[in-house]
């Protein structure tokens, strides 16, 4: 039988509430919350003074296995994400192969399976290429659908370039789809106008103009309306302008949603003055753009128009970003540092406890349907992180564990540490030391997959 932990004193965040209690945790679930009598066999905890919260559930990451493990892979990002109390993840597709198959998305699993410390589940990839193949599956059976990422491979892998192509999706796929939205002729202009200009040196501080808010706010608009008019089940990704958020409702609860969204943490962190400081470091697409958007995203997400909080944590070498304009790759990597960022701005008196554990907690949850996740409730998995927020410390690279081994953060200094995190009722971070004899498990979802079962099953 496995250990009994038992979290004493700690103050509980959870469903809109603060309050002190212990927290019981054996055989994988949460077994007791309340006044709990220590035990001669209880593993104790003392959680005085601490804040625990449920399990970080990031609903888009790019952890880069299988096929481009130099930049990272299922264990080493998995095991930064623990880290920074993140207990469960959805994959992107952009993989290679990127994961357009049935297979392909089977031998993902098995690797995850034995490869992951953290909770796991993964999207099918759907493009130009295989959108015919998708909308014959009983696409139930996936978590959610995605192009995000597959524009890498070739030009016109976005749904949002292509209304046809999402019209068939749309009006055939019983899934979440969640979609990249920017429209590529847009960007593909404004590349051109500045080409001219500057060659193939472009300033970073110009991507944001080329991957515009126009270009944004266009393709956002058009999916959205197609969504509507085919009632389908749309899923915005990374949402990075002011604009855009007025396209989105807070008028019912998320559960009835057909139409959501999400912002990553370096949109609400950085702004357009960070260009001139850290460069192509911090070039994303769709890209950080203006101090206006970051305040309009926050005000959006505190009322509600925006659902979740996710990082796209999207690592590259340092060699693969230092590179001119065109040839320097998109993404970067913040897994481990996206609750310390959203703790920061609680501390700034931006955003509560409360509202940060509803949208990194319990609205992915609810929003990918995932089994007994996303809460701290009697019978649900025991997925928690334990948090002080009197504890100051710097990133550095002595501290970081992404394999590419660097992150736009360096430098900054957090005020609160994630000192343990809890996958499964294991304990499998204690303040810098790692405990890995068990591996995360294949999150589980219903409600718009019904009775239906993951595709490694």
């Amino acid at each position: 039988m496995k250990q009994e932990i038992l979290i004493k004193n700690s103050t509980i965040v959870n469903e809109g509430k603060s309050f002190v209690a212990d927290v019981l945790l054996s055989n994988e679930l949460i077994q007791q919350i309340g006044n709990i009598e220590i035990k001669p066999d209880y593993k104790v905890i003392d959680g005085t003074g601490k804040h625990l919260f449920p399990g970080i559930i990031d609903g888009q990451v790019h952890f880069r296995d299988p096929g481009l493990t130099h930049k990272g892979d299922l264990y080493t990002e998995s095991k930064a994400a623990i880290a920074g109390g993140v207990t469960s993840f959805i994959d992107m597709p952009n993989t290679v192969p990127n994961i357009l198959t049935v297979e392909d998305l089977r031998e993902k699993y098995e690797i995850a399976s034995k490869k992951s410390l953290a909770n796991y589940s993964f999207f099918l990839g759907v493009n130009g290429d295989n959108i015919d193949e998708v909308i014959k599956m009983d696409t139930s059976q996936f978590i959610g659908v995605s192009d995000d990422g597959l524009y890498f491979t070739k030009k016109g892998n976005l749904l949002a370039d292509s209304p046809a192509k999402m019209e068939k999706l749309f009006a055939n796929c019983k899934s979440i789809i969640a979609i990249h939205s920017e429209k590529e002729e847009i960007v593909e202009a404004n590349e051109k106008a500045f080409r001219e200009k500057y060659g193939d040196h472009i300033p970073a501080k110009f991507h944001p103009i080329i991957r515009s808010t126009k270009g944004c706010y266009e393709a956002t608009k058009r999916a959205i309306e197609l969504a509507k008019k085919h009632d389908a089940r749309l899923h915005i990704l990374h949402l990075t302008t002011e604009a855009e958020t007025e396209l989105f409702q807070n008028n019912i609860p998320l559960e009835e949603k057909k139409i959501t969204t999400e912002v990553s943490v370096h949109h609400l962190w950085f702004s357009d003055k960070d260009y001139d400081r850290l460069g192509m470091l911090i070039k994303w697409n769709p890209a950080i753009k203006t101090e206006q958007d970051k305040a309009g995203l926050l005000k959006a997400l505190l009322d509600d128009r925006i659902d979740i909080i996710t990082t796209d944590h999207a690592p590259h070498t340092l060699k693969e970003k230092e590179q001119s304009y065109f040839e320097s790759m998109s993404g970067a990597p913040m897994v481990q540092h996206s609750l310390n960022c959203m703790l920061e701005f609680y501390k700034q008196g931006l955003i509560s406890l409360e509202k940060i554990v509803e949208k990194m907690c319990h609205n992915p949850a609810i929003l990918y349907s995932m089994t007994n996740r996303g809460f701290i409730r009697e019978g649900y998995y025991a997925d928690l992180t334990l948090v002080d927020l009197n504890s100051q410390w710097t990133v550095s690279k002595s501290n970081l564990l992404y394999k590419c081994a660097w992150s736009p953060l360096e430098g900054t200094t957090f005020q609160s540490a994630i000192e343990q995190t809890f996958v499964n009722g294991n304990l499998v971070y204690d303040n810098g030391d790692f405990f890995e004899q068990v591996n995360g498990k294949e999150i589980e979802f219903g409600k718009w997959n019904s009775t239906k079962k993951t595709a490694s099953n």
